[in-house]
C-alpha cells in the first residue's frame, strides 16, 4: 500500500492516511489510521461518507489499524438523494458487482480479499476483521475463502438486490466458494451480523446464514425498517458489538 498525506482540518477523513492498492491490474485508493490488529471497513452505498469515517475512527481509537478502501463514490462527501442514487446506478452496471445475478461472487470482493491479506502481512496477529455493508454487506463474508480474515461482519447485506425470492435469500456467493466459507465457519470462524428487522434491502439472507452456518452466526437484529445499522441510522450497542466481535477475534 503506497501512502501520502490525507486532507487538511475540515475533512471527515482528515487524520487519516491516504494511500492506494492495487491488485491484478485494479487499483483503489484507502484511507489507514490507528495501531494494532488489522480491521477493513468497506462502506455502502453511495461512498467513503462522513458517517462511515465516524465509525472508522471509533474501530480505530478502540486499538485497531483501520483501511477503508473507496470502492465507488467521492471519499468524504455527505449522502444526498442524488448522490446517492447515481452512485447505486454506477454500482448495478459495473462488472465489479453482481447486483442482480445469483450464485455469483463479486469480482470486487478478490481485491478485498488481496487488501486484507497485505493487511495482515503487516499487522501480524491471528487475521483481520473486515466489515462491509449495504451494497459490500456480503463482501466480509467471501473475504472468509482466505485464512486472513478471521473476524467478518456483515452489516445489511444488500447484494444480489432482494427482487424476487431467490436473489432475496441469495449470499451472493458461487457455490464452490459458498462451500469454502460452511467450511471455515464449521472449523470455528463465527460470524456477525447486522440489520433492522423491517429492512427490506436485506431479504431473508439471515435465515440462510442461520441454515448454512448455525450457532457460530451471530444475528443482531433491531426493531424498525431503518437500514445503515453503524452510520445513517447507527445503534449504539450493534455498534459496541462489532468493536468487541473484533476483540474477541483479533487477540493474539
Amino acid at each position: 500500500m503506497t501512502d501520502r498525506p490525507s486532507a487538511g482540518s475540515g475533512d471527515p477523513l482528515a487524520g487519516f492516511v491516504r494511500g492506494s492498492f492495487t491488485h491484478a491490474g485494479v487499483t483503489h485508493d484507502t484511507y489507514r489510521r490507528g495501531s494494532g490488529p488489522g480491521v477493513i471497513v468497506i462502506h455502502e452505498m453511495p461512498g467513503l461518507t462522513p458517517r462511515v469515517a465516524g465509525y472508522a475512527n471509533e474501530v480505530a481509537d478502540a486499538g485497531f489499524t483501520v483501511v477503508c478502501p473507496s470502492l465507488f463514490g467521492t471519499p468524504g462527501r455527505a449522502p444526498t438523494r442524488g448522490y446517492l442514487l447515481g452512485s447505486l446506478l454506477n454500482g448495478c452496471v459495473s462488472s465489479e458487482f453482481h447486483a442482480l445475478a445469483i450464485g455469483r461472487t463479486s469480482p470486487a470482493t478478490t481485491w478485498c480479499r488481496a487488501l486484507a491479506a497485505e493487511l495482515h502481512r503487516e499487522c501480524g496477529g491471528p487475521g483481520v476483521g473486515a466489515i462491509g455493508m449495504c451494497f459490500t454487506g456480503g463482501f466480509a463474508l467471501a473475504m472468509l475463502l482466505d485464512d486472513h480474515t478471521v473476524a467478518p461482519v456483515l452489516s445489511q447485506p444488500s447484494l444480489p438486490m432482494a427482487v424476487g425470492r431467490r436473489r432475496a435469500a441469495d449470499l451472493g456467493l458461487s457455490p464452490e466458494d459458498l462451500d469454502r466459507v460452511v467450511e471455515r465457519v464449521a472449523a470455528g470462524c463465527d460470524v456477525l451480523g447486522l440489520r433492522y428487522t423491517g429492512d427490506k434491502a436485506v431479504g431473508t439472507r439471515f435465515e440462510t446464514l442461520r441454515r448454512l452456518l448455525g450457532e457460530r452466526f451471530e444475528a443482531i437484529e433491531l426493531p424498525g425498517s431503518k437500514h445503515s445499522v453503524v452510520t445513517e441510522h447507527r445503534d449504539d450497542e450493534a455498534v459496541a458489538r462489532t468493536i468487541s466481535f473484533f476483540r474477541e477475534k483479533l487477540a493474539a
